[in-house]
């Protein structure tokens, strides 16, 4: 029959040209690759057909899009309630291209594809901007290329492939290479009693990030109060969906360390305290209805009271941070610099200056040493100190040597002269 004709039908897309395309996090969708926006997506589709099969059209069509959907429960009275959905939409991408038609001349019949594999290959530009693929709770930003074989007096044959886009982030700008610090206290209360004060001072070295970095925490921790606390300091995922006006956020923990317990009237010092960052998702921030944000917080546990918080924002990039290409790449950094790059252009023996012959003629020596002459008008200078100016002005440099010729004594007093 002639639906037995097409045994297969596929969509198989070819990788990037880029070295070492981002690999998809798990925030984001495993597809046939990964894209970043701007870039071209080659393909093919591949056709099997265990006979002669007649086909009306062949057409490919890439999509892309992000959607939000949720649904919160409602209550209008005692005995009323209801259920209230929100969902919105956002599309990026929608291409249509026709890989097989036929000819107009022959009055639009359909086509005999003979028995065998066939492929059909194409290609389409992606746009230049584009939201970063992403699988959350309650959205999605998908991207994926749909393949119609369209037969007469048939069903439609489809097949559908996902890719992945990620929108690169360089971590490598003033913006997300500045410092970020911030202070909080808090009163302790326990009741209607003044129990002291908590305190606490954060600093890391720059807001940009990328997976696989080492957060270096420098904080201080007062505590003034009458109980022990325990500092923690966790990196913060914070998933952001809009449809009609109303947020829904989704809150996680994606990475954390706990400090040891502060007693009661100590202070503790983080000197840069690790914390790893995982294999995540970059920063979603030009999506209109999804939002991807990072955050570092510093929360110290108080007993028998609210938590006292402190939050840094982050941004989690794509493009790493370059070796020389920014002033340092961790606050530890700053006190230390590798020099190795440097010590590729200097000699390990310093070169003696050049003689003062070669620099200028023997004439021109002659008339500069020579001292200027009283009795000739044109050659005094004007001036009480100009004439002793003049006089040290062309002298020679003294002659290169390394070995000290005025050698300080041993015990590394000079001598002083007696009659001074």
């Amino acid at each position: 029959m002639l639906l037995e004709r097409v045994k297969r039908l596929a969509v198989v897309l070819e990788p990037p040209c880029a070295e070492s395309p981002p690999s998809p996090s798990p925030s984001c969708p495993a597809g046939g690759g990964s894209f970043a926006p701007g870039e071209r997506v080659c393909g093919r589709v591949e056709l099997e057909a265990s006979g002669a099969a007649r086909l009306s059209a062949l057409e490919v069509s890439a999509h892309g899009c992000a959607k939000v959907h949720w649904s919160e429960s409602r209550s209008a009275g005692s005995s009323t309630a209801y259920t209230q959905s929100y969902g919105d939409r956002v599309d990026f991408l929608a291409l249509r291209l026709v890989l097989l038609a036929p000819p107009a001349e022959d009055g639009g019949e359909a086509l005999v594809l003979q028995a065998g594999r066939h492929e059909f290959p194409f290609s389409f530009q992606l746009p230049e901007t584009l939201a970063t693929s992403f699988e959350g709770k309650h959205g999605s930003v998908r991207y994926w290329v749909k393949a119609k074989l369209r037969r007469p007096w048939a069903m439609v044959r489809k097949a559908k492939t996902e890719f992945t886009v990620i929108t690169p982030i360089d971590i490598n700008t003033p913006a997300l290479l500045a410092p970020q610090a911030g202070t909080k206290e808090k009163l302790v209360r326990a009741w209607y009693c003044n129990r002291g004060q908590v305190s606490v001072s954060a600093k890391i070295d720059r807001k940009g990030y990328t997976p696989g970095e080492v957060i270096p925490i420098f904080a201080e921790i007062d505590n003034c109060t009458t109980c022990s606390v325990v500092p923690r300091a966790a990196v913060i995922q914070t998933q952001t969906f809009v449809a009609r006006g109303i947020k829904k956020q989704k809150k996680a923990v994606v990475a954390s360390i706990v400090g040891e317990s502060i007693a009661a009237g100590r202070r503790e010092v983080w000197h840069g305290r690790a914390l790893k960052i995982p294999p995540l998702g970059p920063s979603i921030l030009q999506c209109r209805i999804i939002q991807v944000e990072y955050a570092l917080k510093i929360c110290i546990d108080i007993p028998r009271t609210s938590k006292l918080l402190l939050e840094l924002p982050l941004v989690i990039g794509t493009i790493p941070l370059h070796r020389f290409g920014s002033r340092t790449s961790s606050v530890s950094s700053q006190y230390s610099v590798n020099v190795d790059w440097l010590r590729l252009g200097l000699l390990e023996q310093p070169e003696a200056p050049p003689d003062y012959s070669l620099v200028i003629s023997s004439e021109e020596t002659v008339e500069h040493l020579s001292p200027p002459r009283l009795d000739d008008p044109t050659r005094v200078p004007e001036g009480p100190f100009f004439a002793f100016i003049q006089e040290f002005r062309f002298r020679p440099p003294p002659l290169y040597s390394e070995v000290d010729p005025n050698p300080s004594p041993e015990n590394g007093i000079r001598p002083r002269c007696m009659t001074c």
